[in-house]
């Protein structure tokens, strides 16, 4: 498998290339030459094979020659070694939890694929890998922790001043060694755009081998298509139309649940549900792509106003506003909303939302609404654990929260956190990277 840019289709590259560049030299975010096609017994038959099968058949072909098959497996079965319930919350509704890893967030998944990855690449090239990332909350936790003391590679994390929550910061500061955070006085966007300039400065090149690990790099993001088969395979056999709802931000997620459906899997439709950040929501009702200043919410990680995921979206669907319509809608939810449906959820069904899966139930239930499907099998990612976002959560469930013993630690420990503050200036950050 080959990979170019979105910005030239005419440079091709393979998987380790790709993965070790991070983001092109032109400045476009790749994406395979093709998209393989699995088989129509292999998805029939799905609930037959365990994940670690299920993912070999999926990414391997992404890969191709760049890793062999037993060093993959390896690499997943060490990526996947947590579980991802699927649990049914009312009717034909459920929720996808991918909350049960390292950090509790998704972003595990991607993190440990990629930190496997990369490993294995440093074996072949026997140089520093630098790892430069920008993060609105769980990327950073999910990277450091993937990261951490792996040889060969050091992690650089820049992250919005008050933008994530305590855990959130603690998971990324207080772990030391390979691992370096950087407080940024601005947001995500700030963030993102600092990293991108990094990519295609040369002096810093010149210095570093420098990679991404935000889902804008394909070992972050193509294994994210993992959730998508392992929830089709628990339901399969309810022979349903099936409809996802994913809390988006970067557009990471639903853009590899996207792929999945391009591969085979049989999905009949998305919803990309967002918060008051919904430059999505309102390019598709007015064809017009406007990002405003970001806005601070409780899912602060999807205070995002220029995802960079949406490119690849745009490019799958050929970039036909009518051809995207047919496969995704996308609604915006304020903290109101957001607060008000966790606690009716919990009231009604007792089942505890974060902030961030709320927006993805939300947006599930507004689209059901609409088409009024009685035969759809709906669910929506649950995309972190609401401990992570505890002063966030209504006051009144916050003692219903239980936290999870592998967080007890960290949120009691007193170990001193290593992190740099600094102003939202690209010059300041680029001579501090090029003199440290």
């Amino acid at each position: 498998m080959l990979y170019y840019s979105l910005e030239d289709h005419k440079k091709l590259v393979s998987f380790d290339k790709a993965v070790l560049r991070g983001l092109a030299i032109d400045g476009g975010l790749y994406f395979p030459e093709y998209i393989p096609i699995l088989k129509r017994k292999f998805l029939e038959n799905l609930q037959k094979y365990d994940i670690y099968t299920i993912a070999m058949e999926v990414i391997q072909p992404y890969i191709g020659k760049s890793i062999s098959e037993e060093s993959i497996l390896r690499i997943i079965q060490k990526t996947l070694n947590f579980p991802f319930p699927l649990q049914r919350i009312h009717d034909n509704i459920y929720a996808l939890e991918l909350f049960h890893g390292p950090t509790l967030a998704f972003k595990d998944v991607g993190a440990k694929f990629m930190a496997g990855c990369l490993s294995h690449f440093y074996k072949k090239i026997g140089k520093l890998v630098t790892v430069l990332v920008a993060t609105s909350g769980d990327t950073g936790g999910a990277v450091a922790k993937g990261f951490h003391n792996v040889s060969g590679i050091e992690v650089i994390i820049l992250y919005p001043y008050k933008g994530v929550s305590l855990l959130q910061e603690k998971q990324m500061t207080c772990l030391g060694g390979n691992i370096l955070a950087i407080e940024i006085k601005g947001n995500f966007d700030d963030c993102q755009s600092m990293v991108k300039k990094a990519f295609l400065d040369n002096k810093i090149r010149d210095k570093y081998l420098l990679t991404s690990a935000n889902s804008i790099n394909i070992a972050r993001w193509l294994p994210q298509m993992f959730y998508y088969f392992l929830a089709y395979r628990k339901i399969i056999e309810e022979n349903r139309k099936l409809i996802f709802s994913v809390p988006s931000g970067n557009f990471g997620n639903i853009c590899a649940g996207m792929m999945a459906e391009k591969m085979g899997l049989p999905i009949k439709y998305f919803i990309a549900s967002t918060n008051i950040n919904d430059t999505i929501p309102r390019f598709l009702k007015t064809e017009k792509y406007h990002p405003l200043p970001v806005k601070k919410t409780i899912s602060n990680a999807m205070d995002i106003s220029h995802p960079s995921n949406f490119s690849r979206i745009w490019h799958l669907y050929k970039e036909s506003i009518v051809q995207l319509r047919k496969k995704l809608s996308s609604y915006q939810f304020t903290d109101e909303e957001t607060l008000a449906i966790i606690e009716m959820v919990w009231k009604e069904h007792k089942y505890m939302l974060d902030p961030h899966g709320a927006i993805g139930y939300l947006g599930l239930i507004q689209y059901l609404q609409e088409i009024k499907d009685p035969l759809a099998t709906a669910v929506f990612l649950e995309t972190a654990h609401p401990i992570k976002f505890l002063d966030h959560m209504p006051y009144s469930l916050r003692e219903e929260i239980l936290i999870p013993k592998k967080l007890e630690v960290l949120l009691n420990s007193e170990k001193s956190e290593k992190k740099i503050s600094m102003s939202n200036n690209y010059d300041m950050f680029q001579n501090w990277l090029i003199n440290r």
